[in-house]
């Protein structure tokens, strides 16, 4: 069997960023259906297409690629009397934008007795990343799946 369209797919991954530090070690595999339904960078998905069980693919994404440019405008300094007295460096609040009605997830990252600055970008916003995998797994995806566009189970 070979990935395509409608195809659950496992990877053992690892990903880095350009000089091989680790940034997420895949320490659980990554399912994903395949089809272009956003589980998967857009890159990556392409070049896993018509592999098998056993290959290995590496994609470099650039940051537009992967998480995006990392924005100053989602940076928040907000009072400190709006949040839990138990507050901690990378706690996480989700906000809803006024002008929009879009919620954001924020990270707390960092604060005193007056200010809580929130971050709204990924943790990986503006990084290149060497995204390096390997095919575990393929089966074709349930009716369900398809349905929904996501995988509902192993």
């Amino acid at each position: 069997m070979k990935i395509a369209d409608n195809t659950v797919v496992t990877l053992d991954y690892q990903v880095a960023d350009p000089s091989g530090h680790v940034v997420d070690p895949g320490k659980e595999p990554l399912v994903y259906l395949h089809g272009g339904h956003g589980d998967l960078f857009a890159k990556l998905e392409d070049a896993l297409a018509g592999k098998t069980v056993g290959d290995a693919v590496k994609v470099n994404l650039l940051p537009e690629d992967a998480f995006g440019l990392y924005d100053k405008e989602l940076i928040l300094s907000e009072s400190r009397a709006g949040f839990p007295d138990e507050l901690e460096v990378g706690m996480q609040f989700e906000l809803t934008n006024p002008e929009d009605d879009q919620e954001t997830l924020y990270r707390v990252a960092e604060f005193d007795a007056d200010q809580v600055v929130l971050d709204g970008n990924h943790p990986l916003a503006g990084l290149a990343l060497v995204f390096t995998c390997t095919v575990t797994g393929l089966r074709p995806a349930t009716a369900q799946e398809i349905k929904r566009k996501r995988v509902l189970g192993p």
